[in-house]
């Protein structure tokens, strides 16, 4: 079972402010004791919304409205993606996330589960999976290539 952990910005996040030398030092020793274990995927900071968009469909046409956006607590400042056997041991990894990069007060880490082609039911059909499955082999070898 995959899992993310979403990351809430901050206002320091938002300002783009990445962070000090021991919660980069800190982050990742967390990050090395999940790939010794097996269940790191990928994680990543993200740029303040002020280097974004949010792109919607309006009457019958996309609309892009560019950033910053006013919420900074609705926002994501990164994110981690585990590799785990439950949600208990997704728990388990997300209680041990480095005290120097807790969320600001008012704020919590969200532990959402991952979909995977099983959970879509017989609508996702083999042909579908199938070339779902060459795509992520493909976007692997371009991760690779950097």
């Amino acid at each position: 079972m995959r899992f993310m952990i979403i990351v809430p910005a901050s206002p320091e996040t938002e300002q783009g402010t990445t962070g000090t030398e021991q919660q980069f030092a800190d982050m990742q020793a967390y990050n090395e004791e999940m790939f010794k274990a097996g269940v790191f995927v990928d994680g990543q900071g993200l740029h303040p919304s002020s280097k974004g968009a949010r792109v919607s469909f309006e009457d019958g046409d996309w609309v892009v409205t560019d950033g910053p956006f006013a919420e900074a607590k609705e926002l994501i400042a990164g994110f981690t993606i585990i590799d785990v056997s439950s949600r208990e041991e997704a728990l388990e990894w997300l209680r041990k996330w480095p005290v120097s990069c807790a969320p600001v007060a008012g704020q919590a880490l969200e532990l959402r589960q991952v979909f995977a082609p099983e959970d879509f039911g017989d609508g996702y059909t083999p042909e579908l999976r199938e070339r779902d499955e060459q795509m992520r082999t493909e976007a692997a070898r371009n991760a690779a290539r950097g």
